[in-house]
């Protein structure tokens, strides 16, 4: 993992940065969905347009891991937290992704992401890291749970017209 280089996206990263997205998700969850309900939500979550969009939001940051030029993983913060309303936290942050690609997972790359996004939640003056994650995807839960993540509430992520059971797990800082 010596070549592993972190770096801030910018808009010429958008296209690997919608296809990364989508291909991570669709290793690990494509087999959950009916194909249109599929294709809805990767549309409206990682079109180019849409990427490019939060590239672009100063509420949103992108870091990248690159190794040899190559993205092989990333983490998306949201600055403000969409679930703050969930906890006492008074400036909670968003984990909002943190990917990589397929055959990379479990190889180093998701805790140089982790490390930065901790980092990056500091420096910003955040109390607490909030994130979700499905309710079956225990190999992720129990990562974060190494990072002192605990399940916080129970919500609901909608892919198309199907509603999945998700955990909201928080960090205090």
């Amino acid at each position: 993992m010596t070549g592993l280089v972190l770096r801030d996206a910018t808009i010429d990263d958008t296209a690997a940065l919608a296809a990364l997205s989508r291909k991570s998700f669709c290793a690990a969850f494509a087999h959950l969905y009916r194909a249109e309900d599929l294709d809805a939500f990767l549309h409206e979550a990682y079109d180019d347009s849409v990427i490019a969009a939060e590239i672009a939001d100063p509420g949103i940051v992108h870091q990248l891991a690159e190794e040899g030029g190559v993205l092989v993983g990333y983490c998306k913060m949201k600055l403000a937290s969409p679930f703050a309303g969930h906890s006492d936290a008074a400036r909670p942050i968003a984990l909002s992704q943190l990917y990589t690609e397929p055959a990379r997972t479990g190889g180093g790359v998701g805790a140089r992401l982790m490390d930065w996004a901790l980092d990056l939640s500091r420096r910003h003056g955040a109390d607490a890291i909030q994130l979700s994650v499905w309710s079956e995807n225990h190999g992720a839960q129990r990562f974060y749970a190494r990072y002192g993540f605990a399940k916080l509430a129970d919500i609901d992520f909608w892919v198309g017209n199907h509603r999945d059971d998700e955990f909201l797990f928080e960090k205090r800082l």
